[in-house]
Formats: structure tokens, C-alpha cells, sequence
């Protein structure tokens, strides 16, 4: 187990500057990936979620079982080459599925059955 790993979520009120350098899902974003994952759980679709961070993204990614690979990343790219890159679902391969400039957008706009 990682000891090291934090999920921050307000990350401005860090006067740090490690941290200060660091991008995360902001608290807005986050809730709203949440409300989303409580109403897929829900019904039943999706089963558990991780977190994975690096310096160009965060992902958000959710799992059918626990013991299997993701079924999709919802993704927020920190410097997108255009900006209908900053927000993104991706497949298990890593294929872009929908992206968009607005997350409430592209969770909005997005038929999840039907992926």
C-alpha cells in the first residue's frame, strides 16, 4: 500500500509549493464524477473506482468488478492541445470514447448503457 498517495480535493488553500504545482479534480468536478458513479452503482453497472494521477492528467476510473481492468476513465487533461481536450472518457485501451471542454457536458451528453 502506497503511504505516500493523497487525495486532495480544495487544493487552494495549499500555500505549499510542491503542492502548489500540483493539479487535481477540484471539488465541483469531483462531486459531480461522484454523483454519477452513486447513480451506477445504483443500478448496478459499475461496482468500484480507482484514482491515477500523473503530471499531464487525473483519471477517474471505473470498474465492473474490482478483480477486472476499468471499463472507462473520465479524464481531465491539465494542458489539452485544444480545449475540447481537457475533459475525456476513454475505453479500456485508452481510445477516446467523448471529450469535451465541460465536464457537466460530457457526463450530461453521455449515454452511459450504451457504452
Amino acid at each position: 500500500m502506497n503511504k505516500n498517495l493523497r487525495l486532495i480535493v480544495n487544493n487552494n488553500n495549499f500555500k505549499n509549493n510542491k503542492l502548489e504545482n500540483r493539479h487535481f479534480f477540484e471539488r465541483d468536478e469531483l462531486k459531480t464524477i461522484l454523483d454519477l458513479y452513486a447513480k451506477m452503482v445504483s443500478e448496478g453497472s459499475w461496482k468500484d473506482y480507482g484514482l491515477s494521477i500523473s503530471s499531464k492528467q487525473v483519471n477517474f476510473c471505473v470498474f465492473k468488478n474490482a478483480t477486472e481492468n476499468e471499463l472507462y476513465k473520465i479524464c481531465k487533461n491539465f494542458k489539452p492541445k485544444n480545449k475540447n481536450l481537457k475533459y475525456l472518457i476513454t475505453d479500456t485501451k485508452g481510445k477516446i470514447i467523448k471529450n469535451s471542454f465541460d465536464l457537466n457536458d460530457l457526463i450530461k451528453n453521455t449515454n452511459w448503457k450504451k457504452l
